[in-house]
């Protein structure tokens, strides 16, 4: 299966495995609580499903990687304690508690979660002294004499042979106490969560290109060579934030991060001239609605490579704008629930301004509980401050009835939605440039198929298209889908 798949069924598990009777039991019971074992490549995403699910169903997420840890950090340290039997006392050997399972508790202790997963990467890479322990782990879902705390599920991970020299094999015993999936790269699952993740456009517009590059694991006489999707994702990071600082990245920082020489230099010739496709076409200009003359005569003679090129990079400047557009109306309908409540509690007679400020600290405490607990992103926190600045800015003078009270705090979300008016425009008027430069540069080519498809798939420009009407957008889309499903139909009557 792919990952996102897995993800899929590791989230139905979690369900499944909380869920809870009449009587406040599990319904599956934990000794029935198969821990969940995937096997795959490295670098396809284990980890960040992980972080997704913990995330996405509000729970908490311990992680380690187990090879960094030694019998006694997994099992804990010996120690001597005393105890009578059949009144003559002995020295008995116990153990302190595992830093893994302490790791739980203080996980539960900071962010209030009670329930959770426990998360061990490279599960099948361990010592010779560990093997033993990890194999106790997936059986009885203990570390030495310490239990996994009630509620806590386990998922490991590990990579198969090919990939690394040090993984050890499971035996049977094992195998029959886990619930084994097997993933592959997979990059058409990749690239739904590289657009979602806003990865570099150059890379996404690259691999769709050289889609056999995004995943690669050769050996040859010097070695291996590979590619994965962890080294495209950390290498977006690297060029958006050397791009902010006007620093090059050339084929030296490429193969840092690509450590395939034939890959890392085609990926640093593409890149150079990805940028200098935007010079030279003025893609800003094109969304402005000012295509220079000589911008269709090169384009007319253009390989397709580069013509694909162009209408990604279309789809990068679009992107800002439909981004521009979905932050502003967060905020304006965050805003617009709290004028509600707040109009709500003034009809109640409280007094205007303390009503405010208590309706302004309520969800400012929300929000600290949902940061304490892991359970809101780094994005979501930073998209909150924005708003709380906002709100802080409109708080009525005090002394004012309920009318021009809630008068004065209204001033400053109108403000607020005019400015999203005004970016829900500027993302309509680009749109429909950028059709206008389409239409004469391609007409219904492939790359039109391409432009529209990628509008349809891209979460900012699906959302912003599902609530702004654009008649050629829907026109082409219509048209693509009747010419595919032609093109099924006539497949099946080919075989």
């Amino acid at each position: 299966m792919n990952i996102k798949q897995a993800k899929e069924e590791i989230k139905h598990t979690v369900m499944a495995y909380l869920s809870k009777d009449e009587q406040g039991e599990y319904r599956i019971p934990v000794i029935r609580q198969r821990p969940i074992l995937l096997m795959g490549p490295p670098g396809i995403g284990k980890t960040q499903i992980m972080e997704q699910i913990a995330m996405e169903c509000k729970i908490g997420l311990v992680a380690y990687t187990i090879t960094h840890h030694t019998r006694q950090s997994a099992v804990g340290l010996p120690m001597i304690k005393e105890e009578s039997f059949d009144g003559t006392t002995y020295p008995v050997t116990e153990y302190t508690m595992s830093e893994i399972i302490a790791s739980i508790y203080r996980k539960m202790k900071k962010t209030g979660q009670k329930e959770g997963i426990l998360f061990i990467d490279e599960i099948n890479c361990v010592s010779e002294t560990l093997a033993p322990t990890m194999l106790q782990f997936l059986q009885c879902k203990t570390f030495g004499n310490q239990a996994i705390p009630e509620g806590w599920l386990i998922v490991a991970a590990g990579n198969p042979p090919e990939y690394n020299k040090s993984v050890r094999d499971f035996d049977m015993v094992t195998l029959d106490r886990v619930r084994y999936l097997n993933i592959e790269a997979d990059y058409k699952v990749w690239k739904e969560y590289a657009r979602a993740k806003h990865l570099h456009n150059a890379i996404l517009s690259y691999l769709e290109l050289r889609q056999r590059n995004f995943y690669r694991v050769e050996a040859d006489v010097d070695g291996i060579r590979f590619v994965t999707a962890r080294g495209w994702e950390d290498l977006s990071s690297l060029m958006q934030v050397y791009e902010e600082m006007d620093l090059p990245v050339d084929e030296s920082v490429i193969r840092e991060f690509i450590h395939h020489e034939d890959v890392a230099e085609d990926a640093a010739a593409y890149f150079e001239l990805y940028r200098k496709y935007r010079d030279d076409y003025g893609i800003a200009d094109i969304l402005a609605g000012k295509v220079r003359p000589e911008t269709f005569a090169r384009i007319y003679a253009a390989a397709f490579d580069e013509r694909l090129s162009v209408v990604n990079l279309l789809l990068d400047g679009l992107s800002a704008f439909f981004e521009k557009v979905q932050e502003n109306k967060q905020i304006t309908d965050n805003w617009y629930e709290f004028l509600k409540e707040y109009q709500r509690s003034l009809k109640e007679g409280e007094v205007p301004v303390d009503c405010y400020q208590a309706l302004f600290e309520e969800r400012m405490a929300v929000v600290e509980a949902e940061k304490q607990a892991e359970v809101c992103t780094r994005a979501q926190a930073a998209r909150w401050e924005r708003i709380f600045a906002l709100w802080k800015e409109n708080v009525p003078n005090g002394g004012l009835d309920a009318k021009k009270s809630f008068t004065q705090a209204k001033a400053g979300f109108d403000r607020q939605r005019e400015t999203l008016e005004n970016a829900e425009q500027e993302a309509v008027n680009a749109l429909e440039h950028a059709f206008d430069f389409m239409e004469q540069a391609f007409e219904n080519g492939e790359e039109m198929v391409v432009f529209v498809t990628e509008l349809t798939l891209t979460p900012e420009a699906a959302m912003f298209l599902s609530e702004h009407t654009c008649e050629r957008y829907m026109t082409y889309n219509e048209q693509l889908l009747i010419g595919k499903r032609k093109r099924e139909i006539l497949s099946e009557l080919n075989r």
